[in-house]
């Protein structure tokens, strides 16, 4: 079994595979004081509760936007599963040939994301990722990663216009009843989710007019289910593209004997 982390700066999305299908995923608070102690105890009761002994998960992958934690990551699955993971990086075997002016400046999450959407999709395809930021990446027609756009995530905004006016309280994100809001409540509803879908399909269609022809364009990320069915490009919700990317490139890179192994 191959155990997979994805280190984001709100959450941290954990996958379990067996072979190639992913059997179970969870997602935990990205914590900066945890300890590599308290993460490997997390992780041990996230097997537990799967019916999964540690001995049975054979390989790990780790792709970290989070700097200070993937030490600390590293580490903790090191001491629970007697394992150094993966950790996806420059040098890393993707299959994608990236062509942004500095390859080491695009996050490893943005990479794992082109080499899933590629896969699965095929090119062109566009991946927008609703997360702490709302990342915007375009593949091309033969899989190159060209770049793309990086704006402020739903809920980052949604924080700091809580915490910069007072009067206006904190709300659970749905679907408002239209868009123009009667309560306080739902115009802010409106505002941040039509606003949101409205920049996604802006964005995306710029994007478009650059790539050629008609992309298919893959929504992933937590508020990606809500902000969908708003917009008017954006084709497919894939919610598991990370996990599902970071488990084809640790195919990429483990021998050819090891991948042949039963899990």
């Amino acid at each position: 079994m191959l155990f997979a982390l994805d280190a984001g700066n709100t959450v941290i999305a954990v996958g379990l595979f067996r072979g190639p299908g992913l059997v179970e995923h969870w997602r935990i608070s990205t914590d900066h004081n945890k300890t590599e102690d308290e993460y490997g105890m997390v992780f041990l009761s996230l097997l537990a509760n799967a019916g999964v002994k540690p001995s049975e998960v054979k390989g790990a992958v780790l792709a970290s936007v989070v700097p200070p934690l993937t030490g600390v990551l590293e580490r903790a699955t090191s001491k629970c599963l007697g394992l150094s993971p993966l950790v996806v990086g420059p040098g890393t075997k993707t299959g994608i040939n990236v062509k942004y002016e500095n390859p080491k400046e695009v996050g490893p999450d943005r990479i794992v994301n082109a080499v899933a959407a590629f896969k699965k999709y095929g090119g062109p395809v566009i991946v927008v990722d609703f997360g702490t930021a709302t990342i915007f990446d375009a593949i091309s027609k033969d899989g190159d990663y060209l770049g793309g756009a990086i704006a402020p995530g739903v809920f980052t905004s949604t924080d700091a216009l809580f915490e910069k006016a007072a009067r206006l309280p904190r709300i659970e994100l749905t679907k408002p009843s239209a868009a123009i809001g009667r309560t306080t409540a739902d115009s802010m509803r409106s505002g941040i989710l039509y606003g949101f879908a409205a920049q996604t399909d802006g964005i995306v269609r710029r994007i478009m007019r650059e790539l050629g022809g008609r992309p298919r364009v893959v929504a992933t990320g937590m508020p990606a289910h809500l902000i969908a069915p708003e917009s008017s490009t954006i084709d497919t919700v894939d919610p598991l593209l990370t996990l599902e990317g970071l488990y084809l490139i640790y195919q990429k890179n483990v021998s050819a004997s090891d991948a042949a192994k039963p899990s």
